[in-house]
């Protein structure tokens, strides 16, 4: 017998953008495994510059939606967005207390572009008839300062402020840290007497859109599956970092947030090692495709999408080397099986996220031939001009080695080598969308090379 899907609940404005708002919520429900319920309060006109219009939905109309959400599915937990007016948020709160489910209260007072999106008239409701009843409370640093009546300019700031705001009434509160001015983006949690920091680092990129939105739903999406406030925090932030980090340049003013990029990233796995094996079956399938391989092996690996470390990139453990009888792997295709095709693969994906897949094979000149007959963009780097700076930290080389062929070519290449160095073998690594293309690409090169 199937297990009950955990039901979350998100009670807030519309963003015809789709980045913040309900969208948001429901993505990030989605991502989290958890269904997703809606309780429109209000529905914006709105892009990533500005807020055009609002349209407030009757009191009545909101709790009718709430009621019947919880009568049919039940609800584990919920969160709120924007509450335009008192009159929505007495609603809200009002039919909420009925059926006693985690709150998660997001304090919306103003949208990214600058508009508000709460009336100055409805903070004593806010304060009133949301807080007591919340399970968790996550304003920003200007939010915090409306909600405690003070000033934040440093982290011990910050303290203070989420003590005051937690005798309003919620067990526990967050004041995110976007605004808060330190080197690190730090969470502060403020939770059974006790604080804890979350830290991520801060990204100088403009994909913040809904941001807020898609925190306060992770936290409700994992208290809905009776996870500790704490480790729901823990998770809300790992989700936004990676949203942030690979968020969704659109639009011309804050692109989304993209809160689905750590579902893409571990639903892809399995069909990253299926290709990897059909790629790596098309390579030992060819005898003479050990003319391709160098000394030190060759291998072939492939990330899934938004990798960000050694990881998230699948390759074959141990090689692909050399025998009487063709290139024979020695393993079978695994995450984390090469450091070397990986820092390849992560630091070409920052340029071109399209290149997932690579493969290393053995140079040779007319190898490199072949290839710009193809009209694939060949770039190169020099080893032996490699800094002393670059050479002394552990791993550096190789993103090193990637930005100097880049800045050659000046556009993402299509392949890249190196005439290697003292102890260094001369290598060909080529880059493509999938492992098992590549492994095509390289019997066809083969093919060539004995012709010509």
């Amino acid at each position: 017998m199937k297990g009950k899907i955990p039901v979350a609940i998100t009670i807030a404005g519309s963003d015809s953008g789709g980045g913040a708002g309900i969208q948001a919520d429901l993505k990030t429900f989605a991502a989290l495994r958890v269904h997703g319920a809606t309780a429109i309060t209000s529905v914006t006109a709105q892009n990533t510059v500005k807020v055009a219009s609002v349209e407030d939905l009757e009191p009545k109309m909101i709790r009718d939606q709430i009621r019947v959400v919880a009568e049919d599915f039940g609800i584990d937990a919920g969160k709120t967005g924007m509450l335009h007016t008192e009159e929505i948020i007495k609603a809200v709160s009002s039919e909420v207390s009925k059926y006693g489910f985690p709150l998660v209260v997001d304090p919306v007072m103003i949208s990214k572009s600058g508009s508000p999106l709460l009336k100055p008239e409805a903070m004593d409701a806010l304060k009133k008839c949301m807080l007591p009843i919340a399970a968790v409370v996550t304003p920003n640093k200007f939010e915090a300062e409306k909600l405690a009546s003070m000033e934040i300019k440093s982290l011990q700031d910050a303290e203070t402020a989420a003590k005051r705001i937690s005798m309003l009434g919620p067990k526990a509160v967050v004041i995110k840290g976007g605004h808060l001015g330190t080197q690190d983006a730090i969470d502060l949690l403020y939770w059974r007497s006790s604080f804890k920091q979350f830290k991520s680092p801060r990204l100088a990129v403009k994909t913040t859109h809904g941001t807020g939105c898609s925190f306060s739903a992770a936290i409700a999406a994992e208290l809905a599956k009776r996870t500790e406030i704490e480790a729901a925090v823990k998770k809300a932030k790992e989700i936004v970092a990676l949203g942030i980090k690979f968020g969704l340049a659109i639009g011309k003013g804050y692109g989304p947030v993209n809160p689905m990029a750590s579902l893409y990233r571990d639903s892809a796995r399995f069909a990253v090692l299926a290709d990897l094996e059909e790629a790596l079956s098309l390579i030992e399938r060819y005898q003479k495709m050990v003319s391709l391989v160098p000394e030190v092996g060759m291998n072939i690996a492939m990330a899934v999408p938004y990798a960000e470390n050694v990881g998230d990139v699948a390759a074959i453990e141990g090689r692909i080397v050399k025998t009487s009888g063709g290139p024979k792997a020695v393993g079978k295709a695994k995450f984390g099986a090469s450091s070397h095709l990986a820092k390849y693969i992560l630091e070409i994906t920052k340029r071109d996220e399209r290149k997932k897949a690579a493969i290393n094979i053995k140079f040779d000149e007319k190898t490199l031939g072949i290839l710009k007959n193809y009209r694939m963009t060949v770039s190169f780097y020099d080893r032996t001009k490699e800094p002393e700076e670059i050479k002394k930290v552990e791993g550096m080389t190789i993103p090193w080695g990637v930005r100097e062929a880049i800045k050659r070519t000046r556009k993402t290449p299509d392949a890249l080598y190196h005439r290697g160095d003292i102890g260094k073998e001369p290598m060909i690594v080529i880059f493509g969308e999938r492992a098992s293309e590549l492994a095509k690409l390289a019997v066809r090169i083969n093919a060539q090379r004995e012709k010509s």
